[in-house]
C-alpha cells in the first residue's frame, strides 16, 4: 500500500485494528473539514488506509482553503479516487444535493496561524452552523477543545467533562474557547431539533508526526530543539502540568467517537500521564539522545498554585473502552524518529 501522508504504516495499522466500526462507512460518503491540519492528516490518512484495506468503497469529501498547495505537498493522494476535494471556506462552502454525506467530522478551526480573534470566533460559529446545514449527516463528530473550560483552575488536578467553568468572555484571547463553546451549543441544538447524532470530542494536548515543531506547541518545540542539540527553553517556571496523547491513539479515539459516541455528550480526549512542563522538557532531552539542557525563564515559587491542563478521561474509558495504548516515552521517540526522516521540518 502506498505511503500515505508521511504517516508511519505501523501507526496506520494501529488505528485500523483498534477501531470497531469501520463497516459503518461501507458504501457511504463522509465530509471532513479541517482535513489538511495536524489532526486532519491523521483522519485523512487513516480513512484511506482503512478504506483500502477493508474494501469499504467509501468516499471522502475533504474541505480545504488550499487544496492545490496540499496536493502538491502530498502527490501520493492528490488523485486518490476515494477523495473529492472541495476548495472553500468552512463558513460559506456549499454542497449539492448529490454531495450530501451520511457522516461528517467537523474540525476546521486553525489555531496556529495567529488569526485575529474576531476571525477565529467567526470561523468557529459560522463554520459550525454552515457544516450542520450543509452536510446532511446522520452522525457528525464535532472536534471541540479543552479550551472550553477556560484557564486551568488552581488545585484541580484533572478537568472532568461536567466542570462548569468557562473562558473569560471579556478577554479577546478567549475567542477560540468561547467559539468552541458556542459551536457545542449549535451542535446540541441540531441534535435536539433535527435528530442528528452529534458526539463531541474535547481535545487537549497531542504529540506525533505532523505536529508543528516551530509553533506554539511546547512539546513540538522541545523535540525540534533536542534534535538540533540546542537548549530547551521554557518560557515560564515550568510548573504547569499537561498530558499528551499520541496521534495514532488520537485518530483511534476520534473514529470510535464518530461511530459510537453518545449524541449530545462531550468526551475529553487526551493523555493519561500528568507531568510538568519542566519534567516534559527533561524527558524529551533524555529520550531524544542529545546533550541538550533545559533552561527555565523563571524560578518556581513553591507557594504558588500549580495550573493543570490535564483531562479526566472517565467517560471515554467507561463508556467506550478507550485508553492510551502508546505511552508518552514511546510517543516522543516515534515523533522524533519521524522528524529525523523529514529533517526539513527542523530548519
Amino acid at each position: 500500500m502506498p505511503h500515505l501522508l508521511d504517516l508511519p504504516p505501523t501507526d496506520l495499522e494501529h488505528v485500523l485494528t483498534g477501531v470497531d466500526g469501520w463497516q459503518m462507512l461501507r458504501g457511504q460518503r463522509l465530509l471532513l473539514t479541517g482535513g489538511t491540519g495536524f489532526v486532519g492528516k491523521w483522519l485523512l490518512g487513516s480513512f484511506l488506509y482503512a478504506n483500502r484495506a477493508l474494501g469499504l468503497g467509501a468516499k471522502l469529501v475533504v474541505l480545504s482553503r488550499q487544496v492545490k498547495a496540499f496536493q502538491a505537498r502530498h502527490p501520493e493522494i492528490s488523485h486518490a479516487p476515494e477523495i473529492e476535494w472541495l476548495q472553500g471556506d468552512v463558513r460559506d462552502f456549499k454542497l449539492g444535493a448529490e454531495q450530501r454525506c451520511a457522516f461528517a467530522i467537523h474540525g476546521a478551526t486553525d489555531v496556529s496561524n495567529n488569526m485575529p480573534a474576531q476571525e477565529t470566533f467567526d470561523t468557529c460559529i459560522r463554520g459550525t452552523a454552515n457544516v450542520l446545514a450543509q452536510a446532511g449527516a446522520k452522525r457528525l463528530l464535532f472536534l471541540s477543545s479543552g479550551a472550553v473550560y477556560g484557564r486551568p483552575q488552581p488545585g484541580l488536578a484533572r478537568i472532568p467533562e461536567d466542570w462548569l467553568v468557562a473562558p473569560d468572555c471579556l478577554a479577546p484571547s478567549s475567542a477560540y474557547g468561547e467559539g468552541k463553546r458556542a459551536g457545542e451549543l449549535l451542535c446540541a441544538m441540531a441534535a435536539a431539533e433535527q435528530g442528528m447524532s452529534i458526539p463531541i470530542a474535547r481535545g487537549f494536548a497531542f504529540v506525533g508526526p505532523h505536529l508543528p515543531l516551530d509553533k506554539h506547541f511546547a512539546i513540538g518545540n522541545f523535540i525540534a530543539a533536542a534534535l538540533r542539540g540546542e537548549t530547551l527553553h521554557i518560557q515560564g517556571d515550568g510548573t504547569p502540568r499537561r498530558s499528551y496523547l499520541y496521534a495514532a491513539d488520537l485518530a483511534l479515539w476520534l473514529w470510535t467517537l464518530l461511530f459510537h459516541g453518545q449524541s449530545g455528550r462531550a468526551y475529553n480526549v487526551g493523555g493519561e500521564e500528568s507531568l510538568s512542563i519542566d519534567q516534559l522538557a527533561k524527558r524529551v532531552a533524555g529520550l531524544v539522545g542529545t546533550a541538550s539542557t533545559v533552561q527555565l525563564a523563571q524560578q518556581p515559587n513553591p507557594a504558588a498554585p500549580v495550573q493543570c491542563y490535564v483531562p479526566e478521561l472517565r467517560r471515554a474509558a467507561t463508556e467506550l473502552g478507550l485508553r492510551a495504548r502508546i505511552g508518552l516515552d514511546e510517543a516522543i521517540q516515534r515523533t522524533a524518529n519521524w522528524a529525523r526522516k523529514c529533517d526539513r521540518r527542523l530548519s
